[in-house]
């Protein structure tokens, strides 16, 4: 049940935070900061030193109904499942991984992998995934979703990389469950302006019910 009940928050959510930062201290801090500006999906990067030590902070420090942690760049099956038994309540990767995919599987641990390319969204799919994060969004685009729905109607679609204030409406639109977003939300906390992150998240989150109530 708990697999269904993050996947249903990530999509009601609409979307995911996804923090990059030099250090453990400062990744919790922009995790709360978006938080407290309503985004309780957050990633946390194993591009991270102790990643794995900022999800289980934040998972004793905020109830389920606050956050839903999950662990991000995961690039093997050892990762995911040190992630997992720290808190992770989903794992992401930047890349289609079949050994992930079956231990994701094992535990009921919703996967996240990313694809560019209509074979490796399919791939996904066949292997379980229930969300396929479009990665770099950047290089693919909104239009890119218009046109996978097409074939692939069925597919939960979430961009992560080139999504802003600009574009997030046209993303969801266009069809997208959800967003990743990861610079143009946390870029503040190299200034150490945390508030202005909360800030950002409170506007993405605004955005998002707006496009989705206009749909």
């Amino acid at each position: 049940m708990r697999k269904l009940e993050v996947l249903q928050r990530m999509v009601e959510n609409g979307i995911t935070a996804v923090v990059r930062a030099k250090n453990e201290e400062e990744a919790e801090k922009i995790a709360t900061a978006c938080i407290a500006g309503g985004i309780s999906s957050i990633e946390i990067t194993f591009t991270v030193s102790g990643a794995e030590n900022v999800i289980s902070s934040l998972r004793k420090k905020f109830s389920k109904d606050e956050l839903i942690v999950g662990a991000g760049t995961v690039l093997d099956a050892e990762t995911a499942r040190l992630a997992i038994l720290r808190g992770a309540e989903f794992i992401v990767s930047p890349a289609f991984n079949p050994e992930v995919a079956a231990l994701c599987n094992r535990y009921q641990v919703p996967y996240i992998p990313g694809c560019m390319t209509i074979k490796e969204i399919i791939t996904a799919m066949e292997a379980g995934a229930d969300i396929i994060k479009l990665f770099p969004g950047s290089a693919l685009g909104p239009d890119f979703v218009k046109a996978v729905k097409g074939p692939l109607p069925q597919a939960n679609l979430m961009p992560t990389g080139g999504v802003s204030l600009d574009n997030v409406q046209t993303w969801i639109k266009n069809g997208c469950v959800a967003v990743g977003v990861g610079g143009e939300l946390t870029a503040p906390a190299k200034t150490g302006n945390f508030e202005k992150i909360t800030e950002l998240a409170r506007s993405f989150v605004q955005k998002i019910k707006e496009a989705r109530e206009a749909q």
